[in-house]
């Protein structure tokens, strides 16, 4: 079966005005229509850039990516991007932001509406439609940003790091939402974070990133289904030994990372 999405046998080289700095070595991974996979590793390794190729920001010099067996040229509308900050318009309200990309393509302002109404109320603004971004706290800021993107209806969610800004209750309430999200839609995700209680709840498969230049040197699947609780989820059986398992490598590559 074709893969949603394959990076095959990509090297990523930047240069300037220092010596050449190679970002990724060789990564190929993929992803299965529906898939919920987390990317981790130690700060510089990458995993920001792989999101950036794929979501066609970033040219591919070596090896190449395909989003449903074509390749990746540059940005399109099947692929969405959410950031870890939310890059709201001050100036628009909570809807207008929200609609924003589908009225610039050209969508109808009623049907944007309406389907922008709904993507709030299902994460939770219903009734924040004519807010301005300085009226939200940052975890609103971030459902409105969630809103946004899936607005489009992408087959595919590029996510890099999108809670990593917010405090540790409102994070956990962001996982719980895109989860529920994501059971709904039935959208290929591909989630970068730093925190392995957040892969171990998020991801049907986390894999593991060396320290620079980028490979990925382990994969992990979690084997805790579709029902998950977050307050529970540490008492599964395997969760503290899959969870020393993930961590220990991810210390080992940091630790590699500063030496």
């Amino acid at each position: 079966m074709t893969a949603h999405i394959a990076v095959e046998h990509i090297t990523q080289v930047f240069t300037g005005r220092q010596a050449p700095l190679t970002v990724l070595d060789d990564v190929s991974l993929s992803l299965a229509a529906g898939e919920f996979v987390v990317l981790l590793g130690p700060s510089g390794c990458g995993k920001s850039t792989i999101l950036n190729m794929i979501a066609g920001f970033t040219p591919v010099r070596q090896g190449r990516i395909l989003c449903a067996g074509r390749p990746v040229k540059g940005p399109h509308p099947s692929r969405g991007m959410v950031f870890q900050q939310p890059n709201l318009f001050p100036w628009l309200s909570v809807l207008a932001n929200v609609t924003f990309g589908a009225r610039m393509a050209g969508r109808k302002k009623a049907a944007a509406d309406a389907d922008a109404n709904a993507w709030l109320q299902r994460v939770g603004l219903a009734g924040f439609e004519q807010h301005a971004p300085w009226q939200l706290s940052g975890g609103m800021k971030q459902r409105v940003a969630l809103a946004r993107a899936w607005l489009p209806d992408p087959e595919i969610l590029l996510m890099d790091e999108p809670f990593g800004a917010l405090d540790a209750q409102t994070r956990m309430m962001m996982q719980e939402l895109l989860r529920a999200a994501w059971k709904q839609t039935g959208t290929t995700i591909l989630f970068v974070t730093h925190d392995v209680e957040e892969a171990l709840f998020l991801a049907d498969r986390i894999l593991v990133m060396s320290a620079r230049p980028g490979k990925i040197v382990e994969e992990v699947r979690v084997p805790f289904g579709p029902q998950r609780d977050i307050e529970t989820l540490a008492q599964a059986p395997g969760y503290s030994d899959i969870k020393q398992r993930v961590l220990h490598r991810v210390r080992t590559e940091a630790r590699r990372h500063m030496l």
